[in-house]
């Protein structure tokens, strides 16, 4: 209990928006399975994208936070001609923004260009984009290392990111501090 109210108080220094608990967040991710799976069940052989932001702490949006994640959606949409677009799905939860595009798509060559966005797009570092499809009834996904790519770095210190977060090398304040400084960097361009 301490943790979590530690967690919400350290958030309020630079993120502002609604809370959410942990049981919330697992209950999401949870759901956004179940959504791969169906989505992926109604087109077998289609490959699917999922996107959602890497925002630590309990807040997870606010209007920020939404129209970064919505001007990378909008470059994504870009990279497919329209006979591609199988199906897609939008959603605005507490828990943060989801959106799955259904792809006429090769899965490595999907993760290729969604690694180029990861990489070179101004809100590319905060977003998740992952790619899933479906095999038998079990869902895989592609990796960056699958495709001989570097693990995703941490938005601090550039150390690979998972290290960081099994670590708990930054604080959530401090980690909230620079997603502020990117999306108005990126605003400004």
């Amino acid at each position: 209990m301490v943790q979590l109210s530690m967690w919400s108080e350290m958030s309020k220094f630079h993120l502002k928006g609604e809370t959410i608990t942990l049981i919330e967040m697992l209950n999401t991710r949870e759901k956004r399975v179940e959504i791969q799976q169906e989505l992926l069940q109604k087109h077998p052989t289609c490959t699917l994208l999922s996107a959602t932001m890497n925002i630590p702490g309990p807040v997870k949006t606010n209007e920020q936070l939404r129209n970064a994640f919505l001007t990378v959606i909008k470059k994504l949409n870009t990279l497919f001609p329209p006979e591609q677009i199988v199906a897609r799905k939008h959603r605005e939860l507490k828990t943060g923004s989801e959106y799955y595009l259904v792809l006429d798509e090769i899965p490595e060559e999907l993760k290729r260009k969604l690694i180029d966005v990861e990489e070179t797009h101004d809100y590319g570092r905060l977003m998740d984009l992952d790619v899933v499809y479906l095999k038998g009834q079990i869902l895989y996904s592609v990796s960056r290392t699958e495709l001989n790519h570097q693990p995703r770095r941490c938005f601090i210190c550039e150390e690979e990111a998972k290290i960081c977060g099994r670590q708990r090398r930054h604080s959530v304040a401090e980690m909230q501090q620079t997603i502020s400084q990117l999306i108005e960097k990126g605003k400004m361009k």
